[in-house]
């Protein structure tokens, strides 16, 4: 067996888990050459390589340009020198110059597989970034290679040359794996490292739930169903926030399953963490609502300005609203994306809230705003009033007699004028103030303890006090 043979069988057998292709393998072997070539005939050697794998032969013709001077003795041959193989020679030709494959030397033939490695690793690396850049939240699988200061090594299924590592945080701290297990993580990002491309992945991120929730529901996979947010505590619970894009499918009976098969592959993937589905609404309200489950709420308040959501839940929902360690509430508002202020009914109305939220208490009342031009005033003394800045029926209702005398234009009949309108809007007549039930009459009272006394067979109290009835002494007058 020739040395070009032998070389193409170990250049064949080092790239046999490379997935290359034929042609890429004679670049690979070509450039390899052309380094060998460099050491021996200078660094811009130019040469023409023709590989016959099926004969197990390379042909490898040095090319140098016939020159009268020569400047670059690695590409150029002078005119004197070429003449000595063919005196036709002229400036300017190409002289070739066959070179045996056998000829190159140890070192040539190591910096030839250097060369081809060194193309091989960066072909590698490349494929990996141009394969995974676009895969970041995946569900990528594979079996644990090692398990070293507390990251676990992945040998992926589909790439067994990528880097794939799971930090420790990244992990759940419940689970534990061991050499030759099969582990699925989700990709989160593409490191660049001094040895290439480093594939983080994590089991620990919200993108590891959803991902397995691609998997498991076809209705998410197709785009049907919609995953609105996720919120994570790992190895403890998880609230997930679904949404249908077709009015006939129930987005958090499809993400269930039947007998809740789907969400039961799931949790058992995540290693028995606890996973609530809801259903996501635009409103903040009501996602609220649907967010505090399994808690259920009184009322709601929302703060738009601050994105602050007010809960009121009755005593015995309190508990369940907060969860263990405050964990429920905490993920509620990691889901809405607000801070949640949640308060127990009690505690709501020792604070002074609104009674009537729970059913007691008066209603409030609200006095509407209204310009002052609707008052029965003298344009005089709205003119003066509005050039003191003062437009709306709520800008002076507060407003003293004093108050009014220290505004340029009005009097003191002004001030007066304007405080009884003030006074007629906003103090309620006497007639409609509610009055004080009045109690029973003696009559009514008397009545009553007859009835009383018939009913349990006691004597007439009426008569045992020496008060007749009137009967009674209508019917003494006609006796006598």
């Amino acid at each position: 067996m020739s040395n070009a043979t032998q070389v193409l069988a170990a250049f064949r057998e080092m790239i046999a888990n490379k997935n290359l292709s034929r042609e890429e393998l004679h670049d690979l072997i070509r450039d390899g050459i052309m380094a060998a070539l460099a050491r021996r005939f200078g660094p811009n050697v130019e040469a023409e390589i023709l590989i016959d794998e099926d004969r197990g032969d390379i042909q490898i013709t040095v090319l140098k340009e016939v020159v009268l001077e020569v400047e670059d003795p690695s590409r150029q041959i002078s005119l004197e020198e070429a003449r000595w193989d063919d005196p036709e020679f002229e400036p300017g030709d190409v002289l070739e110059i066959p070179v045996d494959f056998s000829e190159f030397g140890r070192n040539a033939v190591m910096a030839a597989k250097q060369r081809i490695i060194q193309r091989v690793r960066e072909g590698e690396r490349q494929r990996i970034r141009e394969e995974y850049a676009h895969k970041i939240g995946e569900l990528l699988s594979g079996e644990v290679q090692q398990v070293e200061r507390g990251k676990i090594v992945v040998m992926l299924n589909k790439t067994r040359e990528a880097e794939a590592i799971i930090p420790w945080k990244e992990q759940n701290p419940r689970e534990r794996f061991r050499q030759g297990e099969p582990i699925r993580a989700v990709l989160k990002r593409v490191e660049e490292t001094s040895k290439g491309p480093r594939l983080i992945l994590s089991r620990a991120d919200p993108m590891f739930v959803a991902a397995l929730f691609k998997l498991e529901v076809p209705e998410i996979y197709q785009g049907i169903v919609e995953i609105k947010g996720i919120a994570r505590e790992v190895g403890g619970r998880t609230k997930v926030a679904v949404y249908s894009r077709d009015e006939s499918i129930d987005p958090v009976g499809a993400c269930v399953g039947l007998k809740g098969s789907r969400v039961q592959a799931v949790v058992s993937e995540l290693g028995g963490e606890r996973i609530d589905i809801v259903p996501w609404h635009p409103d903040p309200e009501i996602f609220a609502r649907r967010a505090l489950a399994p808690a259920k709420v009184a009322k709601v308040i929302s703060d738009s300005a601050r994105r602050v959501i007010t809960a009121i839940v009755d005593e015995d929902q309190l508990s369940l609203a907060i969860g263990r360690n405050g964990q429920n509430v905490r993920l509620a508002s990691q889901l809405l994306g607000w801070q949640i202020d949640l308060y127990g009914s009690r505690e709501w109305l020792e604070r002074g809230a609104d009674e009537a939220l729970f059913g007691g208490g008066e209603p409030e009342y609200e006095v509407a705003d209204f310009p002052l031009r609707e008052l029965d005033l003298p344009l005089s003394t709205l003119a003066a009033l509005e050039s003191a800045g003062y437009t709306t029926f709520l800008d002076i209702i507060d407003l003293e007699r004093e108050d009014l005398l220290r505004i340029p234009g009005l009097t003191a009949e002004d001030a007066d004028e304007v405080l009884r309108l003030i006074e007629q809007l906003t103090v309620e007549e006497a007639g409609a103030e509610p009055s004080e039930e009045a109690g029973p009459s003696d009559a009514e009272l008397a009545e009553a303890r007859e009835v009383a006394a018939e009913i349990l067979g006691l004597p007439n109290p009426g008569a045992q006090s020496g008060a007749a009835p009137e009967g009674n002494a209508d019917r003494e007058d006609a006796e006598s």
